[in-house]
């Protein structure tokens, strides 16, 4: 923390009008809300050439397919893959932002290959991955032969007999899982020539004027903050080089591990200098990607689940969070009530994000919430291996272990990177049921805020009024929620194909989920310089810590995983057919 002496993780005061342009959560607001902007004017006027064209077309064709067969023929997903092709960020300036802001490589052998790659380097690594991408290639065009010849079979008696359709159905799964092989393969054989150095020095100064200007309107020293920003960036840097080495990223030890780590490493070493200090703005930083994160959550995406996956999340989470509070309150005695609770907050809702808000809502110390983060991150890494192995294993139907994927690991891109190795729909599933999970954030710190306050904090006698409660809840949750209902309002404006090309491969991946990933990384990195072990220690004592998450994640696997079962598959089977 930029004060030693702050015990919590956010200062809640009296709210004056001022608190609109001085306050961190409210800045944090307007940080978030000025990216969107921003992303919004570049893209919508910036429109894919024939876009209206191409999903006009492509609409017709999958109309015409959905009333001739009773299963997604092949037209019916080349059609689809057509109109998924028009993406805003594939734009000229869609590429341009990319490449501005563009982080670390991917990287093997050579580290250089994260930063830097000439022209003969990328034609190397080309020829090196050509011969798969061709055998990827064959191995597609096999599998769609082996597709439309079953496809044929079907449409000769009219798709009326059930097995014929089964068998087609299933060949083109298998022409897909090939299609998704070959994409892979041939972006490994695809490398041009890039120079990253001088884009990570642009974006860092971007990024930290940004948050300079912040702090400058909090009544803090813009060139104090800056004098150290840099380092924290490095070590954001450092953390992404770290992730995209192959190995780590196929276990799965993503950045966020790898900034929390490093950043202790410096802080229980040689110890964090002085001149660094004012820029370990922890919660500044994750408050601002939180509001962005709210424009990822589009309702329109929840709906398409629609009941079962509301079920999922909505109704198993609640339970384990308080369950989970519960056993630790009455069974392990854990002293900490806060502690007690930003655990169970990070492991039953949506992991550190939840954490991050649950924390502000009952002022928890920040070596509490630095606990809880941790152990998300180290069960993250596990289950997003170890769950795609066992739905594998058992013959578990995709859909619903992309349903217990999502319920259960916390970081959304664990969820998806989880979800990508089963199959298309289970990511899909998977994704969904987390964004809809994720819209818990602001009800989960809401209601810590008005427990804490009511039951708590509250002295016998005492009546807690709303204002209080008003006090201790965490601003910039209205962000997050104001971005979601803002993007999710535009999204349906512009219909779901517009939508999809313009807001969500536009606005959100091209732009602001860019800048959300660099604004989470920089909070991790400074919460682990401002770590020490020494202030943990005492927490770990007997290890509750450990077995409260243990037992609240048992918890929520067995409950989710039921539920998912009972409400895709008992409940309503005809929304999961429709998947």
């Amino acid at each position: 923390m930029s004060n030693e002496k702050q015990d919590v993780v956010v200062d809640q005061g009296k709210s004056s009008w001022s608190d609109l342009w001085k306050t961190e959560d409210y800045l944090a607001i307007w940080m978030g809300l000025f990216l969107l902007v921003v992303g919004s004017l570049i893209y919508f006027n910036n429109q894919p050439k024939d876009m209206d064209k191409i999903f006009a077309e492509s609409n017709t064709i999958m109309a015409a397919e959905a009333e001739r067969a009773p299963f997604k023929t092949l037209e019916y997903y080349v059609a689809q893959d057509k109109k998924e092709a028009v993406q805003a960020s594939k734009s000229s300036i869609g590429k341009a932002i990319k490449r501005w802001t563009s982080k670390p490589g991917n990287w093997k052998g050579n580290p250089l290959d994260s930063f830097y790659m000439s022209a003969e380097r990328a034609a190397q690594l080309n020829a090196a991955a050509q011969p798969k991408a061709d055998a990827a290639k064959a191995t597609m065009k096999t599998a769609y032969a082996a597709a439309l010849a079953a496809e044929n079979a079907a449409a000769a008696v009219g798709f009326k007999n059930a097995e014929l359709n089964s068998v087609t159905s299933e060949k083109i799964d298998n022409w897909r899982k090939a299609k998704s092989k070959y994409k892979s393969a041939k972006k490994k054989a695809s490398h041009k020539p890039f120079n990253r150095f001088g884009t990570l020095f642009g974006l860092m100064i971007v990024i930290g004027l940004l948050f300079a200007a912040g702090m400058k309107a909090r009544g803090e020293s813009a060139i104090d903050f800056l004098k150290g920003f840099w380092f924290v960036f490095l070590i954001g840097v450092f953390s992404y080089f770290m992730a995209y080495q192959a190995t780590m990223k196929h276990y799965g030890i993503g950045y966020a591990a790898w900034a929390i780590f490093l950043g202790m490493l410096i802080s229980n070493t040689v110890g964090t200098p002085k001149w660094m200090k004012p820029a370990l703005q922890v919660e500044f930083y994750i408050k601002a990607g939180l509001v962005l994160l709210g424009a990822e959550v589009l309702f329109n995406k929840i709906i398409a689940i629609g009941v079962p996956g509301i079920f999922v999340a909505w109704i198993v989470t609640p339970i384990v969070l308080i369950t989970t509070f519960i056993f630790g309150q009455k069974v392990l005695k854990i002293p900490s009530k806060t502690l007690n609770m930003v655990i169970s907050a990070d492991m039953s809702v949506c992991g550190t994000s939840a954490a991050i808000a649950t924390a502000a809502a009952c002022r928890a110390k920040k070596e509490e919430l630095t606990l809880s983060i941790g152990l998300s991150l180290i069960f993250t890494s596990i289950m997003m291996i170890v769950m795609p192995a066992i739905i594998k294993a058992t013959g578990m139907p995709y859909i619903l272990g992309g349903a217990w994927m999502g319920g259960t690991i916390d970081a959304t891109g664990a969820v998806a990177a989880a979800g990508a190795f089963l199959s298309e729909k289970a990511l899909y599933v998977a994704a969904t049921i987390k964004m809809i999970q994720n819209v818990l954030i602001g009800v989960t710190a809401f209601g810590v805020a008005v427990y804490w306050c009511t039951k708590v904090e509250c002295e016998a006698g005492q009546t807690v009024g709303w204002i209080e409660i008003w006090h201790r809840f965490p601003k910039f949750v209205l962000g997050f929620l104001a971005a979601s209902i803002i993007f999710s309002t535009l999204y349906s404006v512009l219909g779901t194909d517009a939508g999809f090309s313009m807001i969500d491969h536009g606005v959100i991946r091209g732009f602001s989920k860019i800048f959300r990933g660099w604004f989470f990384c920089l909070s991790f990195a400074a919460i682990g310089l401002a770590t020490n072990f020494r202030e943990l220690g005492h927490y770990f004592k007997g290890g509750k810590p450990l077995i409260l998450y243990v037992c609240g994640q048992s918890l929520n696997l067995i409950l989710t995983l039921t539920m998912a079962y009972i409400m895709f598959y008992l409940v309503f089977p005809d929304i999961t057919a429709r998947i």
